[in-house]
């Protein structure tokens, strides 16, 4: 499903279920050995897409472990994002060579839970909403901003390696099957020592969302440099 909002340059692998064959690397068990099995077996999934997408670049199977603030550890020259949720895993992998990152995410195409909303829409973004359900009542607009913020997170940090709250992206949903996200941060002197090389700090970013199968998602790829979101 999210291969269709992504670019052609991206490797995708999806799974609807769990294989018997998905199998922990060395290292990995250490990340969830005290987890509950529902979790053990979307992280195994996940990772079992990761490398299979992987394959379809030309990289042997690797173990993918967390870095920092638990973002994964790709394998030199790669970029990627995983996304897991009830009856959905997937990842999606490019090369540097061809992206800056790539960030994607997908959720039930349910309601929120109570209070979510409220915690993670500031207040254009709720105004918004309201206009677009009007249009589009069938689409749950609020886990499709929940997912879209989570896209953006995924695709800024490996850029910057900088934590982004939810109140510091302002989404704004189209309802053609994109968005955009302008991020209200000051301006900051890029790292030179990031990886993909970015040679300045992203000010927004585009994205692309899909609805299918009971399930919404979203995905950001980064081009080329960075700029600020048209209006």
């Amino acid at each position: 499903m999210i291969e269709k909002i992504l670019p052609p340059q991206v490797a995708v692998v999806e799974a609807l279920s769990d294989p018997v064959d998905a199998a922990l690397f060395p290292g990995e068990e250490e990340l969830i050995r005290n987890s509950v099995e529902s979790r053990r077996k979307e992280f195994t999934t996940a990772r079992w897409c990761a490398r299979r997408a992987l394959g379809v670049l030309g990289f042997a199977p690797v173990p993918i472990l967390k870095g920092e603030r638990g973002a994964p550890i790709w394998p030199e020259g790669v970029v990627g994002s995983m996304t897991h949720c009830a009856g959905y895993r997937a990842a999606a992998v490019a090369r540097w060579a061809d992206l800056l990152s790539v960030g994607i995410d997908a959720e039930p195409h349910e309601p929120l839970p109570d209070g979510v909303h409220e915690t993670i829409a500031l207040p254009a973004e709720q105004q918004r909403e309201r206009e677009l359900r009007r249009t589009a009542p069938e689409i749950r607009w609020d886990r499709l901003l929940f997912s879209a913020k989570e896209s953006v997170y995924k695709v800024w940090f490996p850029l910057t390696h900088r934590w982004l709250g939810f109140e510091q992206a302002d989404i704004v949903l189209h309802s053609n099957g994109t968005f955009t996200a302008d991020l209200l941060i000051p301006a900051m002197d890029p790292d030179p020592a990031l990886p993909g090389g970015a040679t300045s700090t992203p000010t927004g970013f585009r994205g692309r969302w899909l609805v299918a199968d009971g399930l919404v998602a979203t995905a950001i790829a980064v081009e080329s440099e960075p700029d600020t979101p048209t209006r």
